[in-house]
């Protein structure tokens, strides 16, 4: 385990009970790699740890822990209060660091802090840490652990943080309360905030499609302040599929062969074991590094050729629903070739990294582990990266990409992903929410 939040315990002389007994020299590590660096002009030198309130920020990472742990990056006007430190408070000057999920790997984006004349700390760490959940939920035990044994030691064994993370503690033991609390948290929902019927809906949705495919549409629901999550139920998605889906039969699609060895789900970052499979595909039908025909793309997919051509359009994301093993409907939410080709790529890669044999197979806009996955699959399939390198040779000019993407029949933005991922460009620049591509 390599994440820590270390607490050195100090001296406080105002304040409550909790923040006195708790006052401590804060720091968040990875190895070598400290995350609240910091420059102090009163002595001016840097600071590996700060002093704050080890008490506050356990008790936000116990009131958030759900979402912290399963939430994805979302442009929601709440979303940064359970996600970044800087919305404790307190009176503290927090460092600017945002902790955010894609359900495998938890990101800890540290950014510099504003230089003000008036504040002598200045928080400079720029730099992004990416674990497995394990890790991270690790290190917050441990962490609030330490901060409960020195209440306990000051003679405060009863306080909020205590009621909180026993419930946590205990959801986390019991699969079906954890479960909705990690439906609660991928709608953007703190505990017991969303309403018991939406809850109640999705549950008997998943029951109908499945639980892991009710929690990637989960991820993608996005609100304004005061709005509920904007979701299709499971019998909208049947009506969907009946008005503007095509046939599909599931048994038609190729899979990988049993024992094609491919990372664990976490181990590796998403775009890594999407690319992975995408390659022992390529090799496992002899494809090579040529473009994929439609025909062929189609064939390999198990739908109709005339679905890539086709201007019928769905809802805000494609899918797949599956009615038994030999018959389906799949819906398209572009209406450009380019964009169809990528969906049926997504739907196809998710036939073996996501949801295994439930019936609904979401391809959405979420940054989960598994929508990224089916992203990184479709563009290695379409454009293997080997090939786009050799065809550009080093030119990665916007008329270079523009002839490659339409050699291979993608879009720009996928050879630039592309590209990205692999270090190639500056992948940062193509979507500021994108973190440490070499690690997430």
């Amino acid at each position: 385990m390599t994440l820590a939040i270390e607490a050195e315990w100090e001296t406080l002389h105002s304040g409550s009970r909790e923040e006195r007994a708790c006052f401590a020299a804060l720091g968040i590590r990875s190895q070598d790699s400290w995350l609240t660096t910091a420059h102090d002009a009163f002595v001016q030198r840097l600071r590996s740890k700060v002093h704050l309130s080890a008490y506050h920020l356990a008790e936000w990472l116990a009131w958030n822990f759900w979402r912290l742990r399963c939430e994805p990056r979302k442009a929601q006007p709440d979303w940064p209060l359970a996600h970044r430190l800087t919305t404790i408070g307190g009176g503290y000057v927090w460092p600017n660091i945002t902790i955010f999920s894609d359900g495998e790997r938890i990101a800890l984006l540290a950014k510099p802090t504003r230089l003000r004349p008036q504040e002598p700390l200045r928080y400079v760490a720029d730099q992004a840490i990416v674990v497995q959940a394990s890790e991270f939920e690790h290190a917050v035990d441990l962490f609030i652990q330490q901060v409960r044994g020195q209440l306990l030691a000051e003679g405060l064994a009863t306080t909020n943080l205590h009621a909180i993370w026993e419930d946590v503690l205990a959801e986390r033991r019991d699969r079906q309360r954890a479960t909705l609390r990690t439906l609660e948290a991928l709608l953007g929902f703190d505990p017991d905030e969303a309403e018991p019927g939406l809850i109640a809906a999705l549950t008997g949705d998943a029951q109908a499609v499945g639980q892991r495919a009710i929690q990637e549409l989960a991820a993608a629901a996005t609100r304004g302040t005061g709005d509920g999550p904007h979701l299709i139920s499971a019998a909208q998605l049947q009506e969907t599929a009946r008005a503007s889906g095509f046939d599909t039969n599931p048994s038609d699609a190729v899979r990988l062969v049993v024992g094609t060895p491919l990372s664990q789900p976490g181990v590796v970052p998403a775009w890594k074991r999407g690319a992975e499979a995408a390659r022992a595909l390529r090799s496992q039908q002899q494809l090579g590094t040529a473009p994929i025909p439609n025909d062929r793309l189609a064939q390999l997919a198990g739908v109709p050729a005339r679905i890539l051509t086709d201007r019928t359009v769905g809802p805000s994301f494609s899918f797949a629903l599956d009615h038994s093993e030999s018959s389906g409907r799949v819906v398209l939410r572009s209406k450009w070739e380019t964009g169809r080709r990528f969906e049926v790529a997504r739907l196809l890669g998710d036939r073996f990294l996501g949801s295994g044999d439930e019936p609904l197979h979401p391809a959405t806009r979420a940054a989960t582990y598994r929508q990224k996955a089916q992203r990184s699959f479709a563009a290695e399939l379409l454009c293997p990266i080997d090939a786009l390198t050799e065809l550009l040779g080093g030119d990665f000019s916007s008329e270079s990409t523009e002839d490659a993407a339409a050699r291979f029949h993608v879009s720009e933005r996928t050879v630039l992903t592309l590209l990205g991922n692999h270090g190639l460009i500056d992948r940062e620049s193509l979507d500021e929410d994108f973190v440490a591509a070499s690690v997430w």
